[in-house]
Order: structure tokens, then C-alpha cells, then sequence
């Protein structure tokens, strides 16, 4: 279960600075929730912590390594062990459920890919969907196969960016409270980006509440809810 520790990341694009000297360690295993409204940097954090991008200045640990220095990527993506769930899922259209999980393990060395594969199918109650293509599933199903497909080749890290913003409140419930169950068995660590305050609350172990690329309140969710801060207090009203 590795700590990530972000060192003073400044990332802009073009002339929009997204994030300003933000520090912060994220604690080792449970879920940390990041809640703000739109534009405060949440989806850019787990983008950087991945390697999608790398932050214009600042330093970005996982377990101790560094992965990426002053605007330099020190570890690929792939080597991060971290599992990404977006927003929008990025299912391949034209493969089929047992596909979009099998492409996550296609550099794998593994005999029984096929058994793996399977068997998340089943933890995730969608075996009976594995010939089937994302436009014939529920939009639950389709959150239930992209987060099997960012587990299949179990990371230690798993970061998830509003994957369940377009489902209704029982089944987010539903599929959070499995995940969780996942989460204590598997023991990896999750960061998870929602606008939803309810959400982020019922979900989260620790809560950071960012606001224009800053910290406004972070840790557990009785700290956070006794913020001074006025940006904390009007947000967590609305």
C-alpha cells in the first residue's frame, strides 16, 4: 500500500495555472475523496500522479520513488502500477466486454489470462456480459467493466475520476460499497475525484477539498467538516 507524496507541483496549461505549489501525502491505503467544484485541479492531480502528464515544477513520490522531477517524467505509466477509472470510461467500442478487460493484460505473461479475466467478471457479478459490446450494456455495467479492466493487473493504486457521475444514487451505493470490499481485500490505495459532497463523505477514509489549485481542508472527515475556512464552510453548504 504506497504513500504519494506531491512536492510543491505547479502545472499550467499555456497561461492557466491548474495547480499552485500543492503539497500533500496521501495516506497509505483506504480512499481519499477529492471534492471541489469544476476547474480546481482534481482531475489534473491523478493525471500527474499516473503520468498521463507531467507537472511543470515539483517532485512526485510513490513509495518512496520518484516517479517525476521538475517537469520530467522519471517512471513511465505503465511502470507506476496504478489503475485509472475516467470519467467518461474509455471503453473500446469495438471490443467486447471480455476484450477491453483482456487489452489491459496483452504486454501480461500470465498462462491463464483467460481464468483471470473470469474471475473479475464474476467478482463484478458481469460474466454473463463478456460477448457483449459496451453500446448493449446498462451504464452500470459499463462502470462495472472499466473498473474490473483498471483491476485486472491489481495495482497498488487505483485513481478514479468521477466514473459514476451519470448513474443513479442506489446503484452508485451499490457499486461503491463493492468496490470498497474489493479495496479491503486487494488493499490498494484509492483517489477518488466527485463533486458529489454526500458522496465524498459516505465514501471517503480522508477528504481534500481543493479550490482554485490549493488545498482548502484536508484529512479525516470530521476535520474537514469543522474547516474554518470559508471557502470549506460555504462549499460543504451548497
Amino acid at each position: 500500500m504506497p504513500e504519494i507524496i506531491l512536492q510543491h507541483i505547479t502545472h499550467c496549461y499555456g497561461d492557466k495555472e491548474v495547480l499552485n505549489n500543492f503539497s500533500y501525502s496521501f495516506e497509505q491505503g483506504g480512499t481519499t475523496c477529492l471534492l471541489g467544484p469544476s476547474g480546481c485541479g482534481k482531475t489534473t492531480m491523478l493525471r500527474l500522479i499516473a503520468g498521463l502528464e507531467r507537472p511543470s515544477s515539483g517532485v512526485i513520490k510513490i513509495d518512496g520513488v520518484k516517479v517525476s522531477e521538475k517537469g520530467v517524467i522519471l517512471i513511465p505509466p505503465h511502470q507506476r502500477q496504478v489503475g485509472f477509472v475516467f470519467q467518461d470510461l474509455a471503453l473500446w467500442p469495438h471490443f467486447s466486454v471480455y476484450k477491453n478487460i483482456a487489452f489491459a493484460l496483452k504486454e501480461s505473461k500470465e498462462a491463464n489470462i483467460k481464468e483471470k479475466i473470469f474471475e473479475w467478471l464474476e467478482l463484478f457479478g458481469i460474466s454473463d456480459k463478456a460477448r457483449k459490446y459496451p453500446h448493449q450494456l446498462s451504464g452500470g455495467q459499463k462502470q462495472m467493466v472499466a473498473i474490473a479492466r483498471s483491476l485486472v493487473l491489481q495495482p497498488k493504486i487505483l485513481l478514479m475520476d468521477e466514473p459514476l457521475a451519470n448513474i443513479d444514487a442506489h446503484l452508485k451505493e451499490r457499486i461503491l460499497g463493492h468496490l470498497k470490499d474489493i479495496q479491503r481485500q486487494q488493499q490498494f490505495t484509492m483517489l477518488y475525484v466527485t463533486h458529489d459532497q454526500k458522496e465524498a463523505m459516505n465514501t471517503g477514509d480522508y477528504i481534500v477539498v481543493m479550490n482554485a489549485g490549493k488545498i482548502a481542508a484536508a484529512g479525516s472527515k470530521e476535520e474537514v467538516s469543522r474547516s474554518s475556512s470559508e471557502f470549506v464552510k460555504s462549499f460543504l453548504k451548497t
